[in-house]
């Protein structure tokens, strides 16, 4: 992990598992999708101010799974910014335990209207600070 990243913990709770105790493989996407609504709080944007007439949509996604995570294991989920464009921004994500690297991914989210669905320049709040995590 770089300095620039950001990281939340999670408990894996039984609604996380399947009938064996391990976290069915769709809800890294969930613990994925908190930790990026964290780090956005964390630069100080909150969901009003993310959604005004815009919203980030997931546009590509891609993980590989390396080891489970398992029913009561305390997880922690990062978040960095690896890539910027006016519509885009890609985050790498990892899930792990105890220092265990247990998902790697990469998300880019889009910014489009409310309205229309269609790409809008992200705002320039937002652009501007997240050009300033990347450096």
């Amino acid at each position: 992990m770089s300095k620039n990243t950001f990281s939340c913990p999670f408990r894996v709770y039984v609604e996380d598992t399947d009938a064996g105790g391990i976290v069915f493989y769709a809800n890294y996407l969930r613990f994925m999708e908190r930790a990026r609504t964290e780090f956005f709080r964390s630069l100080g944007f909150n969901k009003p101010a993310l959604f005004d007439g815009l919203q980030f949509v997931v546009r590509d996604l891609d993980l590989v799974y390396h080891q489970p995570a398992l029913l009561d294991d305390m997880i922690e989920v990062t978040a960095e910014p690896i890539k910027l464009s006016r519509v885009s921004v890609e985050i790498a994500q990892q899930v792990f335990r105890e220092g265990s690297l247990l998902v790697a991914g990469r998300v880019k989210v889009a910014c489009v209207g409310v309205e229309a669905k269609r790409p809008k320049p992200i705002p320039a709040e937002i652009y501007r600070t997240l050009e300033n995590y990347l450096h």
